[in-house]
């Protein structure tokens, strides 16, 4: 670690605590010094494992030293953390979504869009390195004109019981990272939504009011079309695929294997498989969004998502809401 790494603090020790919690600790350019969580257990447990210590929220937020905070507690409490370490004069690295409801969105929006430090909202899918090199191929017209894209984002398994309560919803959980990945190819925002969804695949998310199972497309106010398909289960692993159709030809993400081996037989061919889940599979673009926020506490860049791009991803969700419930196609709102 470099003598002049910038001190930082994680807030939440669950699951993407950790994950961006080992992103933090290997990144020679960040002191990651303390945890905040409200759990003991689980804070001891983490800390020992990343290297530092633990603190309260309040000491984390009063240490003059700490330039930087990584807010990935409970998504319920994104928001109000957030907006606790600007207005403590801290950068903020936020775990998406920035909040579940666009109307605490709005009503906070002069301090998220204009904040008093810096504020980047973690859409991974944009660090990714297949998915920047399909956009590379895209912005120099590889292809030509872009005109449609197919995202294909399909988990292995269903979530833990009890996630679904917490989690906002498909769209607002899963679908969510689709629509900012579809705005960020296109570079521009979907006017237009329709959705169908099903419960196919775990009748405990049915009970829980969500859906399970996803069909979407968005429309462009250029004209242009984008499908996403969404399951909670592929039986195969962890499915992330992003195909793009220009004037010129097409260009194709695909899903990177564990190993490039493939044992071939007069039986035919066998390939590894792919990533079983998404820290594996999104491994290099945690640790690439986290060499950004180091980029943005250095003073050497600017956060490539925040409020704006919260907002926008979170006003398609609303969308394939009120599409699905209507069975007609919606405009986005403003």
């Amino acid at each position: 670690m470099s003598s002049a790494a910038a001190k930082v603090a994680l807030i939440g020790a669950g699951r993407m605590g950790r994950v961006h919690g080992l992103s933090a600790a290997a990144n020679q350019r960040l002191h990651l010094a303390w945890l905040a969580e409200p759990r003991s257990d689980a804070a001891a447990a983490l800390a020992a494992e990343l290297g530092c210590r633990t603190a309260s929220l309040a000491d984390v937020l009063a240490d003059p030293e700490v330039r930087g905070v990584i807010v990935a507690a409970s998504t319920d409490a994104h928001l109000d953390l957030t907006l606790q370490a600007l207005r403590a004069g801290k950068a903020v690295f936020c775990e998406k979504p920035l909040d579940l409801d666009p109307a605490r969105l709005k009503a906070h929006a002069a301090e998220l869009a204009a904040p008093a430090a810096p504020l980047l909202v973690a859409f991974n899918r944009r660090f990714d390195p297949h998915f920047r090199a399909l956009k590379a191929k895209i912005d120099a017209g590889a292809i030509g004109a872009l005109e449609t894209l197919n995202i294909v984002s399909h988990d292995p398994a269903p979530p833990p019981p009890g996630f679904v309560a917490t989690s906002g919803g498909l769209f607002r959980d899963f679908t969510i990272h689709d629509f900012d990945t579809a705005a960020w190819l296109m570079d521009e925002a979907p006017s237009e939504v329709f959705a169908f969804a099903e419960c196919l695949v775990d009748p405990t998310i049915g009970a829980a009011g969500d859906v399970d199972t996803a069909r979407l497309v968005l429309r462009f106010p250029s004209g242009r079309l984008c499908t996403i398909s969404n399951t909670r289960r592929s039986g195969y692993g962890y499915d992330q695929r992003i195909e793009a159709y220009g004037a010129k030809g097409a260009a194709m993400a695909g899903n990177p294997r564990l190993s490039t081996v493939v044992a071939a037989s007069r039986a035919g061919a066998r390939a590894d498989a792919i990533h079983p889940g998404f820290a594996s599979r999104y491994l290099p673009s945690y640790r690439a969004e986290m060499e950004h926020f180091a980029d943005v506490l250095a003073g050497e860049a600017a956060p490539a998502a925040g409020y704006a791009e919260s907002i926008a991803a979170l006003a398609l969700a609303e969308a394939a809401l009120r599409s699905l419930a209507s069975g007609a196609s919606e405009a986005v709102a403003a």
